[in-house]
């Protein structure tokens, strides 16, 4: 399924409350997001308690000694955060750690914005409880905004909460195949290197990048060639599905901001909406028939509308420019990592105009970077 993993402003509503600030949300969802992520934390306890538990299963801890493997390179070889993050584990006995709600208008794919102490503004609210994060989009949807509510496996809280232990490993994520669990942990720890408030892409695209290269770096030096080759498949799957999402969110962009005049009137965007919404869905089902089975993303398909496809294009839109910026820092992660933190201390428009000179020769996910 698409990869929505991050909400990092837990770490900044935590923060929030604990000093006093307001930001622009109530103080009833504070508390959901303070009081969820301390049951979180107190759910957690030391990987290595987990390994010498008589009681905990053996494949638990395979995955578990498998993350360790993991965290110590994305330390010594990728350059991350060497903390306090991912050496804990908890069950929280739920499918999601979190559920996002994301919403836009329905001629647009710009998404509405929650501001928040610390983290500035982003694209999405997230709850700890789905039944609320399902009411929150009841109450979008009722003022005319196209809603989607995803659950999410992790987030990162920026680093803030090393002190208390860090980022613990989840139920949520624990059973990915190799590959991915090592995208997800390295995606999270890029949070903790650089983070630019009120720019969702900036800081998602920078995390999916690190995540791919490195994840690509991992498996030629520590995976299997069976691990490679599900990777392989998983990879080339997502490059697929991701090539048609962001030709459907091309294709809706012209209908939503023609370049042309005169402009359409909504009733003739409407139905240019549903023709290419349409299309996506018979593209989707083709490109589908080829993958002997697989239905990972079919829930998401069957939900597309503007505020999914906002959402994902947080996580790829800018992904390029940063593999290009890597590659033209020697393929170096410090170096790379200070030319990201100087991008970021730049006006948002200035960082992406950076970054998207390369987007029309590099739009495509390469497994190995």
């Amino acid at each position: 399924m698409p990869s929505f993993r991050c909400a990092p402003k837990t770490a900044a509503l935590l923060a929030g409350a604990l000093l006093g600030l307001s930001g622009c949300a109530s103080l009833g969802y504070y508390w959901q997001s303070v009081s969820g992520h301390l049951q979180l934390m107190n759910a957690a306890r030391p990987v290595d308690d987990w390994l010498q538990a008589s009681d905990t299963p053996d494949k638990l801890k395979a995955r578990l000694a498998l993350t360790q493997q993991i965290r110590r390179f994305a330390v010594s070889e990728l350059k991350l955060p060497d903390n306090a993050s991912y050496q804990r584990y908890a069950d929280l006995r739920r499918k999601a750690v979190v559920w996002n709600v994301s919403a836009a208008p329905e001629f647009s794919l710009t998404l509405q914005t929650w501001c928040f102490p610390v983290t500035g503004c982003v694209g999405y609210k997230g709850y700890f409880d789905e039944a609320q994060a399902r009411a929150e989009a009841g109450k979008l949807s009722a003022q005319g905004l196209e809603v989607s509510v995803y659950g999410v496996p992790a987030y990162s809280t920026l680093g803030w909460m090393n002190w208390a232990g860090g980022d613990p490993l989840l139920n949520t994520f624990i059973g990915y195949p190799e590959g991915e669990l090592a995208r997800l942990i390295f995606h999270e720890l890029a949070h903790q290197v650089v983070y630019a408030a009120d720019d969702m892409d900036f800081n998602e695209s920078f995390a999916t990048a690190v995540e791919r290269l490195g994840s690509a770096r991992w498996l030629d030096t520590h995976g299997s060639a069976a691990v490679r080759q599900e990777y392989a498949l998983y990879s080339e799957r997502r490059q697929q599905f991701r090539a048609l999402t962001l030709a459907l969110r091309r294709e809706l962009s012209e209908i939503y901001e023609p370049k042309a005049a005169p402009a359409p009137d909504r009733r003739t965007q409407a139905a240019m909406k549903s023709v290419a919404m349409q299309t996506f869905h018979t593209r989707y089902a083709a490109l589908k028939a080829g993958w002997d089975g697989y239905a990972g993303y079919d829930p998401w398909v069957a939900r597309t509308n503007n505020a999914s496809l906002g959402a994902l294009a947080a996580y790829d839109e800018l992904v390029p420019g940063f593999e290009a910026l890597f590659a033209r820092e020697g393929r170096d992660w410090l170096r790379f990592y200070d030319a990201v933190r100087r991008l970021a201390a730049l006006p948002k428009q200035e960082r992406h105009d950076a970054l998207r000179p390369s987007l029309t020769t590099q739009n495509k996910e390469t497994p190995h970077g």
